[in-house]
């Protein structure tokens, strides 16, 4: 009968540990080669920072709920999106009104709402390395407005459309300066109207995007006045150039940052010389009438990225495809390609799509159904090669090896404002396709050496599931200092090596059938 060592340690607080428990949050896994790093998510108005063993390093508590993503910066504030519309218009997923930054010590130290009756932030911003802040909005068109420019009437089922923008924010202590702006409504096509200025054959034009293109697979997507639904955005500072997630046209876009606001808005100028054109667009090429249904690759994704260039797979385009509707079965993938840059372009061959046509890699479950996200979630490529995965809305993160092999898996404990004790579930009913309600936008593991954590001492706190605390063995394992008839000395290091806990404790043999055979109580 083979014989598990654990070294428990007793801390100030009241610890249980029940062999029995039947686990239902937390940490599920933990495995050798798991990166060593902090996650960063926001589940509620609450955003939490754990180690790998699900403990507490710190926790923000806003006003508001996340209106999607959140980052930590390197100045060591944190930067989250806030829920604040109150408006009767844009009402969609994702949708947010504003964002914030919070010190440390969760004092607000700014923040910038941007929502009216004609625009509104949403989903995603993107902190830029001079400062400055990229935001997703929608701004709001009027059926007049937009049948001037070439959308066929029979879709206009909301009687408005909500094309994208993106503003660059530069913050004041008083809000922010708009420093740069770029308008989709600047770089549209349509074949319906040859008496109207974007006239054209769409499939000559990649550069541009089809007015009266709708998605297919998404219910709500079609005539409706969210017919985009940007719900990423990624700057890449090598090339000056942004990325965005286009869910309800299944395909992502990269354009040129390097132009003014002036050439943002033509078709010229800038590194790339397109101004604000499309550069790149991948993941369904009947979109720009370069395909059909077979070469559609892409089913409702999020969290659109490049691979940082020092990582594996560097300068590589990281992708949450989310599965909805995919011709084989509804199933999520994380997909890894690489992407022809040509300088500041990208190559295309006339009359063909962009490509490539295959993956560099990609994760699948064994069972592919077993992981399906239908909305929201992201993926991360880390330092080590793995890649953390926020299935949303379940909430729960894997941290995967190269050869698909689940590392790290975490299950988020928090709903709305309630915290679930181990061995409560998230309630289900209620919300859509069955999925327990504990769902969280994206996460982000961050490495230890981050320098946004330079300024602080980072405790290990409880977790934040109520008790009994079940903790995986990669986390029990403590370094025995001293030994003497049955007493034990033992000291716990956090992930910087910083030795965080030097006490005496607990040890115990477990046996594999689950009986105890020796307990020493520390005295």
């Amino acid at each position: 009968m083979g014989v598990l060592r654990f070294y428990f340690f007793l801390l100030i607080f009241s610890v249980s540990f029940v062999f029995s428990q039947n686990q239902t949050v937390g940490v599920f896994e933990y495995s050798e080669g798991v990166y060593d790093g902090y996650t960063l998510f926001s589940p509620s108005k609450k955003t939490y920072l754990i180690d790998n063993c699900g403990n507490v390093i710190n926790e923000w508590s806003s006003d508001y709920r996340t209106g999607g993503s959140i980052y930590f910066l390197e100045d060591g504030s944190l930067l989250r999106t806030t829920k604040i519309n109150t408006l009767e218009v844009f009402q969609a997923g994702g949708i947010g009104g504003g964002i914030e930054k919070l010190d440390w010590n969760n004092n607000v130290t700014w923040s910038y709402p941007y929502n009216s009756e004609t625009y509104h932030q949403h989903h995603d911003v993107e902190p830029l390395p001079n400062g400055n802040i990229l935001m997703l909005a929608w701004e709001r068109k009027t059926a007049e407005q937009a049948i001037a420019h070439g959308r066929d009437p029979a879709l206009l089922e909301d009687g408005e459309l909500w094309p994208e923008y993106i503003i660059e924010i530069e913050p004041t202590e008083d809000g922010g300066n708009i420093v740069w702006e770029w308008h989709l409504w600047d770089h549209l096509i349509q074949d319906i109207d040859p008496d109207l200025p974007n006239y054209g054959i769409v499939s000559d034009h990649p550069e541009l995007l089809n007015i009266n293109y709708v998605g297919p697979g998404l219910s709500n997507a079609g005539g409706k006045a969210d017919w985009i639904h940007a719900n990423s955005i990624e700057y890449n500072s090598d090339l000056d150039q942004i990325i965005i997630s286009s869910r309800h046209l299944n395909e992502f876009w990269i354009i040129d940052h390097s132009t003014t606001t002036e050439e943002a808005a033509s078709n010229s100028g800038g590194n790339s010389g397109m101004g604000g054109d499309i550069l790149y667009r991948w993941g369904n090429p009947m979109a720009y009438g370069r395909g059909d249904v077979a070469d559609r690759v892409l089913f409702g994704q999020h969290h659109v990225q490049w691979i940082d260039s020092s990582f594996p797979g560097g300068d590589n385009i990281l992708i949450f495809n989310n599965g909805q509707n995919r011709p084989d079965g509804d199933y999520s993938s994380i997909d890894e390609i690489s992407i022809p840059v040509n300088g500041y372009n990208y190559d295309l061959e006339p009359g063909e799509p962009y490509g490539p046509s295959d993956l560099i890699w990609t994760y699948v479950a064994d069972n592919p159904t077993d992981f399906y996200a239908d909305h929201i979630s992201g993926c991360q490529r880390l330092e080590n090669g793995n890649t953390l995965i926020c299935s949303g809305p379940q909430g729960t993160f894997y941290e995967v090896d190269q050869l698909s092999n689940i590392v790290w898996e975490y299950i988020n404990p928090v709903f709305g404002n309630m915290i679930l004790n181990q061995g409560d579930s998230p309630p289900t009913a209620g919300f859509p396709g069955n999925n327990p309600s504990n769902s969280v936008f994206r996460c982000e593991k961050l490495s230890p050496e981050f320098l946004g954590f330079e300024k602080f001492e980072l405790v290990v706190g409880n977790p934040i599931e109520g008790p009994p605390y079940i903790y995986p063995s990669f986390c029990n394992s403590t370094i025995l200092i001293e030994e003497k008839n049955d007493i034990y000395l033992i000291k716990r290091l956090d992930l910087l090596g910083r030795e965080i806990l030097k006490t005496k404790g607990v040890y115990f043999e477990i046996y594999s059938d689950g009986s105890i055979d020796k307990i020493y109580q520390i005295k």
